[in-house]
């Protein structure tokens, strides 16, 4: 069976068995690591629980019982409640793509559902943890995703109804807002500290299970993950299974390191290979959410790629190590501060780099404009240059505010939009200039993906986001129709606002 990335997920499933006993004092604060986890013998301390080993293996497994009891009353249990769906924008014919002329035939002549052709809303629950006495909450974006009700349960059984503050689907991180005061928290820790072979532990909601825990070891750090450019993850071997998304990771110190998201599976669930966001990833986007209600991120416009023993030894490398540049954006601020194609990245700032994955990373987090010193290999020779990162646009972020009403077309119809560089048009082969990076709400209903690439709204050809929101105001009733590229095919979307 073919293994698949999976995001871990949120998880709807009926369980008949006896409510599960919870512990705990939500009304005290955890401010100190819990004391009496052993990793190597009973008098082994919290603090020192993380050191290496020396000589022989101890036989004695640490005992998580302390860390649990301190900090198990920070962990949350979320019930996710979706948007209704109306059918015929959900409609899935198996086998069939929306481009296929059957497509409209079997689509027409489907049998309807009940309650007037809508669907019941989806329902699901996830993990998180809170980081704040005043109700602030570290989750997964993709456990949120869509949400038109979340209800965060403590382990004491009191029950909040949750706000979104922001979900950026980028690093999957979604900060959550509910109003209460005195609330236990977590304390955080460095996620830079972590080595191969160290015990951690989740605590989440696997399969509606609430308040499960499981531990395993660090099997590595800095893992790039498809579709994740931003986040170096932590992999481990602690079971996670759907419902523990959002859940916090700890050390034996008692500190969150990482944020539980995903999992590598053939078969859906746990097979020894789980993946965490660091925790530092992880909080600057919660800052940049709670201030701002948006993720700012930076770019070069450069395009990189690992360098194998290959690559190393015809570039005249010592090893494989750096990141290849295999494309300069023209005018962009790699080909203004003098990064050439065939150039190998060796260090950015006082980072040096052993894998390409580092750089966007790295980029990303640097504020827009600042100069940023970068190392090159080119003809046999480190060369020294500076950088100056633009900022992306469009990020796919939500926030609270624009999932409120809004006059802001593209937030209503549910898009995040960014405008193509003219060397992406050229490569795309597109004279549309608009592209969907991220999609949720009307436009998620309606078959819109990440990728597709906006032409026309109502029939007018539209170039900048000015221009989609002008055009989609103009609309005569509550649907607006996008012609969209995917791929080589052009395609209508009605995309109803209620």
């Amino acid at each position: 069976m073919v293994a698949n990335w999976l995001r871990v997920g949120i998880v709807s499933i009926a369980v008949g068995m006896a409510s599960v006993a919870c512990s705990g004092n939500l009304d005290s604060r955890a401010a100190t690591p819990p004391v009496g986890v052993t990793a190597g013998g009973a008098g082994a301390s919290a603090g020192n629980a993380q050191e290496p080993m020396r000589g022989a293996v101890s036989s004695t497994l640490p005992d998580f019982a302390s860390l649990v009891d301190q900090y198990g009353p920070a962990v949350v249990n979320i019930t996710v409640i979706g948007e209704r769906r109306d059918v015929a924008d959900t409609i899935d014919l198996p086998g069939l793509s929306p481009n296929d002329p059957l497509y409209e035939f079997f689509r027409r002549f489907r049998r309807p559902l009940p309650r007037g052709g809508e669907l019941p809303p989806s329902r699901g629950e996830g993990s998180g943890f809170i980081v704040s006495a005043d109700g602030y909450i570290l989750t997964n974006a993709h456990v949120v995703d869509t949400a038109a009700e979340v209800t965060v349960k403590t382990i004491d059984r009191r029950e909040y109804t949750a706000k979104v503050i922001g979900a950026d689907s980028a690093t999957d991180v979604a900060v959550l807002k509910i109003d209460a005061d005195n609330l236990p928290t977590v304390r955080i820790g460095n996620p830079e500290e972590l080595r191969p072979g160290q015990w951690v532990i989740a605590i989440g909601s696997p399969f509606g299970f609430e308040n499960s825990v499981t531990a395993g070891i660090v099997s590595a750090t800095s893992r790039s993950m498809p579709g994740s450019n931003y986040t170096p993850f932590i992999q481990t071997d602690v079971a996670v299974n759907p419902g523990n998304s959002g859940g916090p990771l700890f050390n034996l110190k008692g500190e969150v390191v990482g944020i539980n998201s995903q999992i590598y599976s053939g078969t859906g669930g746990y097979m020894g290979l789980s993946f965490a966001i660091p925790i530092d990833v992880a909080n600057q986007v919660r800052e940049q959410l709670v201030s701002t209600g948006k993720v700012i991120r930076s770019r070069i416009g450069v395009s990189i790629q690992d360098v194998n023993a290959q690559l190393a030894d015809s570039f005249g490398l010592d090893r494989p190590r750096g990141a290849l540049v295999g494309m300069v954006e023209d005018g962009g601020p790699g080909a203004k501060a003098g990064i050439e194609a065939g150039d190998v990245i060796l260090k950015v700032g006082d980072t040096a780099i052993d894998r390409s994955s580092q750089v966007p990373g790295l980029i990303a987090n640097t504020r827009p404009g600042s100069a940023v010193r970068i190392e090159v290999w080119r003809d046999g020779r480190i060369k020294r240059l500076t950088v100056h990162p633009e900022q992306m646009q469009a990020e796919a972020t939500r926030s609270a505010a624009n999932r409120e009403d809004s006059d802001d077309e593209a937030v209503r119809l549910g898009l995040a939009i960014r405008t193509l560089t003219p060397e992406e048009q050229r490569r795309s082969g597109t004279q549309g200039a608009l592209l969907v990076e991220d999609v949720e709400g009307p436009s998620a209903q309606a078959g819109v993906r990440p990728g597709d690439i906006i032409l026309g709204v109502n029939g007018k050809t539209v170039k900048s986001l000015d221009e989609l929101r002008q055009a989609a105001k103009q609309r005569k009733g509550k649907i607006v129709a996008l012609l969209i590229q995917r791929q080589d095919a052009q395609i209508f979307l009605p995309v109803r606002i209620g």
